[in-house]
């Protein structure tokens, strides 16, 4: 176990943040360290997957590679997994899952290749465990097995993580379509308030986040800026996988537990419903931070600034995401109806946000995550950065807006 090659998935365009973060974590670099489309390979050992599971922030998954060969048919598949020793990772007294990704495979059903690898892997355990085999268990499996086809390649990974990464143990309370843990990190990190490779945040910058809903982005950078494990709060894959020893677990949980600091942090979050400002007031005591962050209610359009300058990170609700009402603008509709109309050139929101930041945020930094590329021009502002992010399925970009008073256009 001390010589393992990790795969990290992560959303597209995160992808330089995490290898950031995975430097950081393992101290890995050069050929140890590769940045791919869609996450990050590490050559590492099993204490450095321990280690990434708890505390990173970006990644979606830990993955163990067991397997990496070329193929051409079903039959392929099925002699590639029955390579693998799955018994040094779970018994025939376990349950296991497989899943199955493909790009430009040939095959022409991935639910029948999945049933090979899954032939082959209880094959394998008859053999060695005279007759017995693990059990397939799709809801929650004890091991998670996952393949993934190229046009010609087949690899096959163990999953370390179990739940996926974003799901940090803390959010109870939500409302429609939240915001992934993953991505708001991504967010702190694109916008140079957290930086993934030192661990540390921008000293005496403010965040402020006016579309907070259940609190996600404000709890995800007062858990970094005090210190706090991504994963203190949950469970894990791995501790049911044969390599797992509890004394070495729970050593690296007590350094992370030593590592984490105090004093104050300057971070607020506000939102039009107060519904979710009480959503998001508990999820931040569950995280461990409540008396890091400032929540009110109130409407964005409305909001004075918190704080002397700072950053603003926001992820405004849009057509693909959530219709909630309120009270802001001129209509009965609040800042998360209004944010997008039916002809998609996000209605009277986006104007009457900028017009309000120019003439009460001069100073601030904003970063909105939007997948409306027309964005700055229904703000009638220039933005000075836009970062390719993805919110799931949905293409998004991460614009920058520098704040000045008046107009910022020509």
């Amino acid at each position: 176990m001390n010589d393992l090659s990790l795969f990290l998935p992560c959303a597209a365009g995160v992808e330089e943040f995490l290898a950031q973060e995975v430097h950081a974590l393992t101290g890995r670099a050069g050929q140890d360290l590769l940045t791919l489309r869609g996450g990050v390979r590490v050559r590492a050992d099993w204490r450095d997957a321990l280690k990434l599971n708890l505390h990173s922030r970006l990644a979606q998954r830990v993955l163990v590679e067991l397997a990496h060969a070329p193929y051409r048919n079903e039959n392929d598949l099925y002699a590639i997994a029955s390579g693998v020793a799955w018994e040094i990772w779970f018994t025939p007294k376990q349950t296991f899952k497989i899943e199955t990704t493909a790009q430009h495979s040939p095959l022409q059903s991935l639910n029948f290749a999945t049933l090979r690898i899954k032939d082959a892997i209880a094959d394998r355990f008859r053999a060695k465990a005279n007759g017995v085999r693990p059990s397939i268990e799709t809801q929650w499996p004890d091991t998670r097995v996952f393949a993934h086809l190229t046009t010609d390649s087949c690899t096959l990974y163990i999953d370390t993580s179990g739940e996926p990464l974003f799901k940090r143990g803390w959010r109870q309370d939500k409302g429609d379509a939240p915001l992934k843990e993953t991505l708001a990190a991504a967010m702190l990190a694109a916008s140079g308030w957290w930086n993934p490779e030192t661990g540390e945040v921008a000293a005496g910058q403010p965040l402020y986040d006016p579309c907070c809903g259940s609190g996600t982005i404000a709890i995800e950078a007062a858990q970094i800026a005090r210190g706090i494990a991504a994963g203190s709060l949950r469970r894990f894959g791995f501790e049911k996988l044969l390599p797992f020893q509890a004394h070495v677990w729970d050593a690296i949980k007590k350094d992370a537990e030593s590592a984490v600091k105090a004093g104050e942090v300057a971070i607020f979050g506000s939102d039009v419903s107060h519904r979710m400002v009480d959503f998001a007031e508990r999820n931040a005591e569950r995280a461990g931070v409540a008396e890091a962050i400032e929540f009110r209610g109130g409407d964005a359009l409305q909001r004075m600034p918190p704080a002397e300058g700072g950053v603003i990170v926001l992820n405004p609700p849009y057509g693909e995401r959530i219709e909630v009402g309120g009270v802001a603008g001129t209509g009965r509709f609040g800042a998360r109806e209004s944010a997008q109309t039916e002809e998609g050139d996000g209605g009277e929101f986006f104007p009457q946000l900028a017009a309000h930041w120019k003439k009460n945020y001069a100073g601030w930094t904003a970063w909105v995550l939007t997948p409306d590329l027309k964005l700055p021009k229904h703000m009638r502002l220039k933005e000075s950065r836009r970062v390719p992010m993805w919110n799931g399925p949905i293409e998004c970009r991460l614009f920058r807006f520098d704040m000045v008073a008046g107009s910022a256009r020509k």
